[in-house]
């Protein structure tokens, strides 16, 4: 099957629709704090929304449904711990940030520690960031290319312009806001097909509990201690390394990545980015639950068969779905995918811009020329990514497993360097970025020579970095 006139009629007025709506909504920016913040006036729920479309991406749509298809309901684990998390960023880290007039998540370490460590962490997001939304927009290649019959390169492309044109005219503004409208898109289609697959099953549900259960696809604990201590730890999906992994990756991705953070600046207040961060938990449950009970209802209609996990829901969309349903499906697809890639850009370039351009050479330019280097920087980062996505197009690991690991092989020592300059006063920037040096490279061993599982990667990394940076700072008191 193919994609008929109408999907395509969908798709297109799809993309078109976003992009005017993108552009227009973001308004005029006179100012690269209008560009990068949306002057600090967005509503708390629009942030919320907008955290959880820039987080899912064509990832959720594709793989976690493929996860549950081969697997169970583990993953959902993670998820608790992400909720968790976020609680704790709320806590602990807003708080901090609100008490100076920041712009960026690294703005903090200059204030604690010094520009070197602002700087090095910033230049640390954007390898990381690049290689892992690389892989998402990489993702978002396979379904389209499948059903769409394009080289996969031109959906990249194509995904990448259309994103490009509402970031570099509406800012984050115009990001944010169309972000809602993408979040609605993407779990709606998903729903949608999720009831037409509950309608093609003979007894409906009860055929996917059945289905299900006989294939012990309904798992959403998991203890692990099964395989004893090496089995524990290898296993990403247990219990203890479920929340435990999730709360550590996700107070790195939403207390020092500037994707996200980014967006809890465009707030007016505290209190606002607190309900925004922590609401967005609250929804990711929710949202992950759906396609991991879509990848078991996946699982009811076709029964056991031999796939990597990141194809068998495209199956579904090409051999099943009619026209129409199969046009929403893919403005679903595309919609994950933009949100996450415009989030992309935009945090980039304010990183870059903020974090490295301006510290050293921002006195030399008025607001007009910094607001016209924002978006050149914008373009350049889009050109990136989407040479980035390139790179992941031969590998034959489930995607969304590839960018989580990308993002926890450096959120470990992100996350610990924030960790020792808001709980260890006597840490200083010297022994925080040694710290910072000593979990990469723990990191570099931990998968180089280790079978842990990717949810401990995070927790590996924060706790070398705070062992070794307390440790220096002890040693320079007893000099």
């Amino acid at each position: 099957m193919e994609a008929h006139t109408i999907d395509y009629i969908i798709i297109i007025t799809f993309l078109i629709g976003i992009a005017v709506f993108g552009s227009l909504s973001g308004g005029k920016q006179k100012s690269v704090s209008d560009y990068f913040l949306g002057s600090r006036k967005v509503s708390w729920w629009s942030v919320c929304f907008a955290i959880v479309a820039a987080e899912t991406s064509t990832l959720t749509f594709i793989s976690i449904p493929g996860l549950a298809y081969l697997t169970n309901l583990n993953f959902l684990q993670v998820t608790f711990g992400y909720l968790v998390g976020r609680i704790i960023v709320a806590k602990l880290f807003l708080p901090a940030y609100y008490k100076g007039e920041l712009k960026t998540a690294y703005s903090y370490l200059e204030n604690r520690f010094g520009r070197k460590t602002r700087t090095t962490a910033s230049i640390v997001f954007m390898f990381t960031r690049i290689a892992a939304d690389g892989v998402r927009l990489f993702a978002t290649a396979i379904p389209l290319y499948l059903i769409l019959k394009i080289d996969p390169m031109i959906a990249i492309i194509l995904i990448a312009i259309v994103a490009l044109v509402y970031t570099y005219t509406g800012g984050l503004k115009g990001v944010i806001k169309v972000d809602v409208i993408l979040m609605f898109l993407y779990i709606g289609s998903a729903l949608l097909a999720a009831i037409y697959l509950i309608n093609l099953l003979p007894n409906g549900w009860t055929t996917v509990l059945q289905k299900a259960a006989e294939g012990d696809k309904l798992s959403i604990i998991n203890l692990g201690f099964k395989n004893g201590i090496s089995g524990f730890f290898s296993n990403p999906y247990t219990l203890i390394g479920g929340i435990l992994g999730g709360a550590f990756l996700s107070m790195a991705s939403h207390g020092t990545d500037q994707l996200i953070v980014q967006r809890l600046f465009a707030t007016k207040d505290l209190k606002s980015a607190q309900k925004a961060i922590i609401g967005s938990g609250i929804i990711v449950i929710a949202q992950f639950a759906i396609f991991l009970v879509l990848g078991v209802m996946l699982y009811s209609y076709y029964g056991p068969m031999d796939v990597k996990s990141d194809e068998i829901f495209p199956r579904f969309i090409i051999e099943v779905l009619p026209p129409g349903i199969t046009g929403i499906i893919i403005a679903g697809l595309f919609a994950a995918a933009m949100s996450t890639l415009a989030g992309s850009m935009s945090s980039l370039s304010s990183s870059s811009m903020m974090d490295i351009f301006l510290p050293f050479y921002g006195e030399k330019f008025d607001d007009k020329q910094k607001l016209k280097i924002s978006r050149m920087l914008t373009v350049f980062w889009a050109v990136l990514l989407i040479l980035s996505a390139m790179i992941f197009k031969e590998s034959s690991r489930a995607v969304v497993e590839i960018a989580l690991s990308i993002a926890a092989f450096t959120y470990g020592g992100l996350l610990g360097t924030f960790l020792l300059g808001l709980l260890f006063n006597k840490v200083k920037q010297k022994d925080a970025l040694i710290a910072f040096a000593a979990a990469i490279v723990a990191m570099i061993i931990v998968i180089l020579f280790s079978n842990i599982g990717w949810t401990w990667y995070t927790l590996v990394g924060v706790t070398v970095t705070i062992f070794a940076g307390v440790f220096l700072s002890l040693i320079k008191i007893k000099k």
